[in-house]
C-alpha cells in the first residue's frame, strides 16, 4: 500500500534489558546514573534514575539518546558539526538536541530503532563502559 509504510521499533522488553543491563554495569563501577532508551520516535521506552544520579541528568541522558536518532554516536555528530560556525551556533538551540558526546543509535538489522543514553556527568571513560554494557544486553538477544 502506497499510504502505509512499515516501520520497526525498539520493543518495551529489549529496552528494559538494556536499561537494567547499564544500571547493573554503573553499580559495578560504583556510579549512579540515569539511564534513557528511546524509540525511533524519539519517545521514550525505559528509563532509570538510579538512587543519587543528579535530577539535571534527566534531561541530559534523554537529550542524548533523542540526538543519536539521527544515526550516529553524538560525538561524531559534534565532530560533523564543529568545523561549521553556522552548524555549531543553530543546532545546540535545537530542542533536544545534544551536541556532544554521550549518546549512541540502537541500530538492528540496519535499522535505527531507539537511542541509547546513560547519564550521570561521569568521566568518558566510564561513560563508554555504560554504552557498551546497554549494548551489550542488545547484543546478547541476537539483535544488532
Amino acid at each position: 500500500m502506497a499510504n502505509v509504510v512499515k516501520k520497526h521499533s525498539i520493543s518495551s522488553e529489549l529496552a528494559q534489558k538494556m536499561v537494567n543491563a547499564a544500571a547493573a554495569k554503573a553499580r559495578e563501577l560504583g556510579v549512579s546514573e540515569n539511564v534513557a532508551i528511546l524509540d525511533d520516535g524519539g519517545n521514550l521506552k525505559a528509563f532509570s534514575r538510579m538512587d543519587g544520579a543528579p535530577i539535571l541528568s534527566i534531561e541530559i541522558a534523554q537529550n542524548k539518546a533523542y540526538t543519536a536518532l539521527f544515526g550516529f554516536p553524538t560525538q561524531d555528530f559534534f565532530n560533523f558539526i564543529q568545523n561549521d560556525p553556522s552548524l555549531l551556533a543553530g543546532i545546540p538551540t535545537l530542542a533536544r538536541v545534544a551536541a556532544y558526546g554521550g549518546g549512541l543509535p540502537i541500530n538492528v538489522d540496519g535499522e535505527i530503532v531507539g537511542g541509547d543514553r546513560s547519564e550521570r556527568g561521569a568521566h568518558r571513560a566510564e561513560r563508554h563502559r555504560l554504552r557498551e554494557s546497554s549494548l551489550g544486553a542488545r547484543t546478547r538477544r541476537g539483535t544488532g
